[in-house]
Formats: C-alpha cells, sequence, structure tokens
C-alpha cells in the first residue's frame, strides 16, 4: 500500500470524433482511483461536438478547482495537444489516459508504489487488455517488458509502453524535450529520447488499463504514411547512436513487411504474433 498521498495530475486530450460515453467512462475511471487525482488536465483539442462539451462541463462542475479544460482553437494532432497538457499540469507526477479507454480503480496505486519505492524510476507502465465495443469482450493481452534493462532492449524492436498506461515525471519529460507532432509515433518517440536521457523506467506486470480498439485499428497500423513516420522515427535513432545498423536493420525489415502486408493478414499477424 502507498504509505504518503503523492498528488498527481491526470493528462488527457480529445477531439471532435470521440464519443461522448466513452469519454465519460473514461474520466470517470480515473476519478474513481484508489487514490484520487490532484489535477486533470484536459485538452480539447480544436472545437468539439455539443455532446463532448456536456460531458466536460459535468466534470468542472462535479470537480471544480481540479478538473480543467485546455482549449486548443484547432486540432493540432495528439502530440502537440500533450505537449500542451504537459506544460500544464502544475504536479510533477502525471498519469496519461486516453479519451476512450477504462482502467481499473487499482491502477494509480500500483503505479504510485513503484515511484514511493525507487524515487529514482521516472516512468511507470501496466500491461494492458484491448477490447472492442465492452471491456468484457478483450480480443488480446499486450504483455510488456518489465525491468528498465529489458524496456532498453525491447525498445530497439518495438514500443515498450502502452500510452494510456504510463505514469511519469514531469520534469523527465521536459528534460527529454517533451511530446512532438509525430503521426501515430508520438510517445514511442518520446520515451526513445527518455530513455536516452537517462529515464528509469519500468512495466508492472499486471494488467490495470483496458484499451478500446476498432475492427480498423490494425488498419490504420499500415500503409505508406504510417511506414514513413515509423521509417523517420528508427532512422533518427540510427543517426544519434542509438540503434546499430544491425539493430535499425532488424526493426525497420519486419515493419515494412506488416505495414505493406494485406490488412486481413496484418490484423492476423497482430492478434496472434504480436499480442498474447
Amino acid at each position: 500500500m502507498v504509505t504518503v498521498d503523492k498528488k498527481y495530475s491526470v493528462l488527457m486530450s480529445v477531439y471532435y470524433k470521440e464519443q461522448a460515453a466513452w469519454l465519460d467512462t473514461s474520466i470517470k475511471s480515473m476519478f474513481d482511483q484508489t487514490i484520487k487525482p490532484a489535477e486533470f488536465i484536459l485538452v480539447e483539442d480544436g472545437k468539439l461536438t455539443e455532446e463532448l462539451y456536456r460531458v466536460i462541463d459535468k466534470y468542472k462542475n462535479e470537480y471544480p478547482g481540479i478538473f480543467k479544460a485546455v482549449s486548443l482553437p484547432e486540432n493540432a494532432g495528439l502530440g502537440l495537444a500533450l505537449k500542451k497538457g504537459v506544460e500544464e499540469c502544475s504536479n510533477e507526477l502525471i498519469a496519461r489516459m486516453d479519451s476512450d479507454d477504462y482502467c481499473l480503480p487499482e491502477r494509480i496505486e500500483k503505479e504510485l508504489e513503484i515511484f514511493e519505492k525507487d524515487p529514482e524510476t521516472g516512468m511507470v507502465g501496466t500491461n494492458v487488455s484491448e477490447f472492442i465495443d465492452s471491456v468484457d469482450n478483450v480480443i488480446c493481452n499486450v504483455l510488456l517488458p518489465e525491468t528498465n534493462e529489458e524496456i532498453i532492449r525491447y525498445s530497439k524492436k518495438r514500443n515498450p509502453f502502452r500510452h494510456p498506461a504510463v505514469m511519469f515525471k514531469k520534469s523527465e519529460v521536459l528534460k527529454a524535450g517533451n511530446y512532438r507532432d509525430y503521426y501515430f509515433c508520438e510517445d514511442y518517440d518520446l520515451w526513445l529520447r527518455m530513455i536516452r536521457s537517462g529515464c528509469k523506467c519500468c512495466n508492472i506486470q499486471g494488467i490495470y488499463v483496458f484499451m478500446r480498439i476498432g475492427k480498423d485499428f490494425y488498419k490504420r497500423r499500415g500503409g505508406k504514411k504510417y511506414f514513413s513516420s515509423i521509417k523517420k522515427l528508427k532512422k533518427e535513432q540510427l543517426e544519434n547512436g542509438y540503434f546499430t545498423r544491425t539493430e535499425y536493420l532488424k526493426t525497420i525489415i519486419p515493419h515494412a513487411a506488416v505495414c505493406f502486408m494485406p490488412n486481413y493478414l496484418r490484423d492476423f499477424v497482430y492478434k496472434k504474433f504480436l499480442r498474447k
């Protein structure tokens, strides 16, 4: 059990395509934590629907002084929206959450325990379950490396964290340069820069977050635009010395194969070989 109540901020971004019911469920799961947030920063990434604004107003009224909305005049994309959100957070510890996902009430308590046990830790994640429509309809589990050493090795092949499951120190994020605009790679990009800057990381070996995926989720993990983004990211790691030439080739070739295979086959590969 956590013996000291540590203040933390929740960081979330939402844009107009999100569903109001999903946003409501996601926000509620964070306020239902066994250790409540001291602050909730929701970045409105451009103009939203009236249904979304009603959900936001509900939590503004229910948690005055805690639930705060930050509005961007135009849709900037997830990376730049979260960059602004990090800057707005007033606490050192920040818990990420996505606007369509759900987490168990013990998630934050488990993550805070890690920070309390090891003050040198800069980021903590958890394993996750991916579901369609309902958390009772889990499609697969994502099991991630646990220790800092395992995470470093894994990061040279694939993303070692799931974005809505992480809690990190604001100072570590800012030291690494904060979020950047990086198509479908804004999280992986930040994690690599944090690791390179010396951030100590771990993943709790339990499932505390449920990530919603649509029927076209794996389809979006393919195509020329996505491959160009991941190639740019990994080439950058080669150029700055984080990847060796061999490590770069071992990771970029499989990515190319998965990105350009037919959608039905990519769906099969993800579920059969890249998930549990």
